[in-house]
């Protein structure tokens, strides 16, 4: 029977190992894998590796580094657990694998750069494991998402589901803006607020509701008419918008600052048993100008106060605004940007349809002129130009 240190040499004479000099050259150019338990890691890394603990290794990695030819440096704390799992990842049909001589520890030694990474808590750990459990997003992907800061204009039936879920998730700044108060009427689909809310200004209502759901996220709120004053202001710093106002003059004003800002724009929109949800990425896809270049007259415009609305139909499209603003956040898949999602719930019907930018554009065409953010009170407003949502 072999001796651990007999089975280690088997494994290095089977191997290819580096030394610590050489990785350094190629920082940039190779995967690095810490394959240290997650408080070895918590302690120090080499800035840039992926950390995938070595119990981990065969029913995660596949999912981690899809690209099997890609060339992967794997270190531990001293080099054994690496050659283990360099060896490992031969198995698995990996063609480029090297383990560090010395690891972690000979690297620090040597006074090369190394880092602190920046780790989620056990508390968050347990809240977000289902995330962690993704490929697609894992631990980065989550650290993103904290990090990430995102502007719902209106706490009302799209901005309600929107927020749950993107509170849920974990976005860590969450700014809302909002000018109305709670009515009993909007219970029947705007789900931050409760009867006990009536009277109270939405958004400390629905600042009461997330913070209450998930305490790692900052709820900034804004009580207050976004107008050309104070739009480039509110909306700066964001990484996103999240647009669930109900009138014309509100998104145009919101189409010009983000193109300015250049922040996308997850737009959504609700009319009885129909939404539409698509995403306005500067300059990248068409913007609101491109998809509506005029307005119609307000009697072909009614609010969801004048014609109705389903209660459920807002939860359906701010809950599919909060997953294309999560898959933006972290680049996943392919969000709605030149596409538009048409939803019909008496046909239980989705359908998609492509857009494209518009050359004569008067806001983001090649010969626009220069984007002047100004009010809008003039255009279709068959009610008070506010962020409410419907």
């Amino acid at each position: 029977m072999a001796t651990p240190r007999e089975l280690l040499n088997q494994v290095r004479s089977a191997i290819r190992e580096t030394e610590p000099e050489v990785v350094e050259q190629q920082l940039g150019t190779v995967i690095l894998l810490d394959v240290r338990e997650p408080d070895e890691y918590d302690q120090g890394a080499i800035p840039g590796a992926l950390h995938l603990p070595r119990g981990h290794l065969e029913f995660q990695v596949e999912g981690k580094l899809p690209d099997k030819s890609a060339p992967v440096v794997v270190y531990c704390a001293g080099g054994a657990r690496s050659a283990f799992a360099a060896k490992t990842l031969g198995d698995l049909g990996y063609s480029d694998v090297v383990s560090l001589v010395g690891g972690f520890n000979r690297w620090k030694d040597d006074g090369r750069v190394w880092e602190t990474p920046q780790t989620l808590g056990p508390d968050q750990r347990n809240r977000y494991q289902r995330h962690l459990l993704l490929p697609e997003v894992g631990e980065t992907g989550q650290l993103k998402l904290l990090a990430s800061k995102v502007l719902l204009l209106g706490a009302g039936g799209l901005g309600s589901p929107a927020a749950l879920y993107l509170a849920a998730a974990g976005v860590g700044t969450l700014g809302i803006i909002d000018m109305d108060v709670v009515d009993a009427s909007n219970l029947q689909r705007q789900i931050l607020h409760n009867l006990d809310r009536i009277g109270d200004r939405k958004v400390d209502s629905a600042k009461k509701t997330l913070t209450a759901m998930n305490p790692d996220i900052d709820v900034v709120t804004y009580d207050t008419r976004l107008g050309a004053d104070n739009i480039l202001d509110i909306i700066d710093g964001y990484d996103l918008i999240v647009d669930g106002t109900d009138n014309f003059p509100t998104r145009y004003l919101v189409n010009d600052a983000a193109l300015l800002k250049r922040i996308p724009v997850v737009h959504g929109s609700i009319f009885r048993f129909e939404g539409q949800i698509t995403v306005f990425a500067p300059y990248e896809g068409p913007c609101y100008r491109c998809f509506v270049p005029e307005p119609p007259p307000p009697e072909l415009a009614p609010s969801c106060s004048e014609a109705g609305v389903l209660g459920v139909l807002p939860g359906i499209i701010g809950s599919i605004q909060a997953v294309e603003a999560i898959k933006i956040l972290l680049g996943l898949g392919d969000p709605l940007v030149g596409r538009l999602l048409a939803y019909d719930a008496l046909e239980e019907s989705f359908r998609t349809f492509k857009m494209r930018r518009d050359p004569a554009c008067p806001a983001c065409g090649e010969d626009a002129p220069p984007i002047v953010i100004a009010e809008y009170d003039n255009l279709c407003m068959p009610h008070v130009v506010s962020p409410a949502g419907a």
